[in-house]
């Protein structure tokens, strides 16, 4: 099985020229084509929260399905994060994932049937505190924990981390291999990593990098990353 993975923090839709555009975060979106897409910031941040790629440009402009995650009806996500996987595929299960936090943070998780295989996907966005986010990695590797040997796991997201080695990168990584995509922050100078792909074991890393497209620059702060994966 083959797979192409991304994560893209959308900034709410609203771009590096300070409009707010979600036509032109899909247009990224369907030039990375990615199968499985960790966003975050996908919902607006006050009143009733509404997914900024809705429902009818998903359906009438992509090959995505966004899963169950939101917790009002006119909501994508779960504290801005949220999950696209292909109109083809399954989505097997979904689950909210409260996370320890000075701020309202969270993570999502779905199980996917591609093909005849079930892929895990975790998205997330880590608190701005080193603190916080190392008791964050350590809410979200015990919810998966036991279970990382069985179901192929991607785990991604604007994890908000500045170091290459210490900190939650540390405590993700026993258990998580990086794709090593390169700086996604800022998209009009991307210097660095905050924004990551981890795999479980049972993933080979085939390629990866950071889309660095002429809208892409201008559609959000963020770069979105991807990968492409094999079972090995």
């Amino acid at each position: 099985m083959k797979i192409k993975v991304a994560s893209y923090n959308i900034r709410k839709a609203i771009g590096t020229d300070r409009r707010r555009s979600p036509e032109r975060v899909l247009q990224v979106l369907r030039e990375v084509d990615a199968d499985l897409v960790a966003l975050q910031e996908a919902d607006r941040r006050f009143g009733q929260r509404s997914a900024v790629l809705t429902q009818h440009l998903l359906e009438e402009h992509s090959d995505w399905q966004s899963v169950g995650l939101g917790m009002r009806a006119t909501s994508m996500g779960w504290h801005g994060n949220a999950i696209l996987v292909r109109k083809s595929a399954r989505i097997i299960d979904c689950a909210q994932l409260h996370l320890p936090a000075l701020e309202p943070r969270g993570a999502v998780m779905a199980e996917v049937a591609i093909g005849e295989a079930t892929v895990r996907i975790v998205g997330m966005h880590l608190d701005l505190s080193g603190l916080w986010r190392r008791k964050q990695a350590a809410a979200i590797l015990a919810h998966i924990g036991a279970d990382t040997g069985s179901t192929p796991t991607v785990m991604m997201g604007d994890l908000n981390e500045w170091s290459r080695s210490a900190g939650c990168l540390r405590d993700f990584g026993t258990c998580f291999r990086f794709a090593e995509t390169g700086p996604s922050f800022h998209a009009r100078r991307p210097i660095a990593r905050l924004d990551r792909i981890m795999v479980s074991p049972q993933w080979q890393i085939d390629a990866c990098g950071v889309h660095q497209s002429a809208a892409a620059r201008v559609a959000s702060d963020h770069l979105p990353i991807w990968a492409e994966l094999s079972v090995q």
